[in-house]
């Protein structure tokens, strides 16, 4: 086998070994994706809503202390 074929055949091996993985994977139903996906819309606006409230008040604390 030459040294370009044996390049060629592990790339398609690692094409097949990441479709082999993916098929061992077990996936969420869809009302769980839905669900975990709500989660994380909230968790990001609840974070998003705390760390504008702590840069609004330090730029005020900023603006008032000049």
């Amino acid at each position: 086998m030459t040294p370009s074929a044996k390049k060629r055949d592990s790339r398609f091996k690692f094409v097949t070994d990441i479709i082999a993985e993916l098929k061992k994977a077990v996936w969420p139903t869809r009302q769980e994706a839905l669900r975990l996906t709500g989660m994380v819309l909230i968790v990001c606006l609840a974070a998003g809503l705390i760390l504008g409230g702590f840069d609004f008040g330090f730029f005020h604390l900023v603006n008032w202390l000049r």
